[in-house]
């Protein structure tokens, strides 16, 4: 998000006045260089390209940074992806405002991750929101939003893609917009509002006796890059390949193993609903050089999970 929100102000032909990374909160400095110097993300190669001055403090709601504000005496402050709760006076240090970008169509899916919820919960529609940023989380008057078609094979990966790509559009219109003095704020209606909080982890653990084949698939893509789905056989855990997973026309009991090939390294599974699930491409956790050995061995006769 960071990358493109740079790159969008940048198309605009605005000022950056300067950038501050949420990875110089968590890092200490001799992580953070290792890290731009071995493998650098594309924020940080934009700074650099186009000599943007970076803001080096430790939390944005430190004196220091205050401090900083102060000094550059920015018109805007945007926000993506960033952990802290930021206090009403950090809130209020721009001269025109301080705009959050949240990837969900507010004022439905606040929250730290509307990419895995939203894909979760089987919607179809995602979006992407600017507003303006209060200190009650996600629920400041909306500025713009667009929304952004989940396909069927869409994990978080693509929608995050897409997600942040409309972003860097939406934020130049944005800045015209503002500078012309055309832009209407548009409260969020509460009566549509939603939250959901980080997942536990918990949901890794693929069930077959207990979720449905939609439950299953919307998990497996949702938790896409950021965790991987697992599935178990025999006492052993295998990791679930997102871009192989696929509903069959088999029908069976819930947790029933249909079929098992070791050449694809696949298991046909039934769900709760009957419906069964192939999953291909499966790797046995921790030990990826024997995987193929391993799952050839013990896909054999059992066909229970």
């Amino acid at each position: 998000m960071l990358a493109n929100l740079i790159q969008g102000v940048l198309d605009s032909g605005f000022e950056i006045a300067g950038v501050f990374r949420y990875e110089r909160t968590i890092y200490s400095k001799l992580k953070l260089f290792i890290n731009d110097f071995f493998k650098s993300a594309p924020e940080y190669t934009l700074i650099k390209e186009n000599k943007l001055k970076e803001i080096k403090c430790k939390s944005a709601n430190s004196k220091e940074f205050k401090d900083e504000m102060l000094r550059l005496n920015p018109d805007i402050i945007f926000v993506g992806t960033w952990k802290e709760k930021l206090e009403k006076e950090i809130i209020d240090l721009p001269k025109i405002a301080t705009i959050n970008v949240h990837p969900s169509l507010l004022p439905k899916y606040r929250g730290p991750n509307p990419y895995i919820q939203t894909i979760l919960h089987g919607e179809k529609i995602s979006g992407v929101t600017f507003h303006l940023m209060t200190t009650e989380i996600d629920k400041g008057p909306i500025l713009a939003q667009q929304k952004i078609d989940i396909l069927p094979m869409d994990t978080s990966k693509e929608l995050k893609e897409k997600t942040v790509f409309a972003a860097r559009i939406m934020v130049c219109e944005i800045l015209k917009k503002l500078n012309a003095g055309i832009i209407q704020e548009m409260p969020q209606n509460e009566a549509e509002a939603s939250y959901y909080p980080n997942i536990t982890g918990d949901e890794k653990m693929l069930d077959f006796k207990n979720q449905t084949s939609d439950e299953i698939l919307n998990t497996i893509r949702a938790l896409h890059p950021y965790l991987p789905s697992y599935v178990t056989y025999k006492n052993f855990f295998f990791t679930v390949n997102p871009y192989k997973s696929r509903l069959t026309n088999k029908i069976g009991a819930p947790g029933q193993i249909i079929k098992k090939c070791a050449k694809t390294r696949s298991l046909t599974i039934a769900c709760k609903d009957g419906k069964a699930i192939k999953l291909s491409g499966l790797k046995l956790y921790h030990y990826a050089f024997l995987t193929y050995w391993f799952i050839k061995f013990f896909i054999t006769t059992d066909n229970h999970l």
